[in-house]
């Protein structure tokens, strides 16, 4: 399967008018989100806290995370957003993706919005 990129706004829940877009490789493999904090400070988000994550090569490391509203595909949802280094590439993890009703086409690399969220 190829990568499939999608354009993402982060916005500041508190500050609505200030807004980050980027381009964000989908990533099923991911729980949540991860910017680069430089994009996330220039909005005036900071740090909540701090999670360990383990790496696709199984070794763990923590870091700084926050909260955001996430824009892609016409809707808002509220999501946990990795402060990542300055290099790294924007990812969209699975969480946002589920929020929302999304989900990977493989056959086509596209997103496919379900016809109904899933509560069980």
């Amino acid at each position: 399967m190829g990568a499939i990129h999608v354009t993402v706004g982060i916005r500041n829940p508190a500050e609505p008018d200030r807004v980050w877009k980027g381009r964000f490789l989908v990533d099923t493999g991911a729980t949540d989100c991860l910017v680069p904090r430089q994009r996330l400070e220039s909005i005036g988000l900071a740090p909540k806290g701090r999670r360990v994550y383990e790496l696709a090569d199984g070794s763990e490391i923590r870091m700084d995370v926050t909260t955001a509203d996430v824009e892609f595909m016409g809707e808002i949802i509220g999501a946990t957003i990795v402060m990542a280094g300055a290099e790294s590439e924007p990812l969209l993890g699975l969480t946002a993706l589920e929020s929302l009703g999304v989900e990977v086409d493989p056959r086509n690399q596209t997103l496919k919005r379900l016809p109904a969220l899933r509560l069980k």
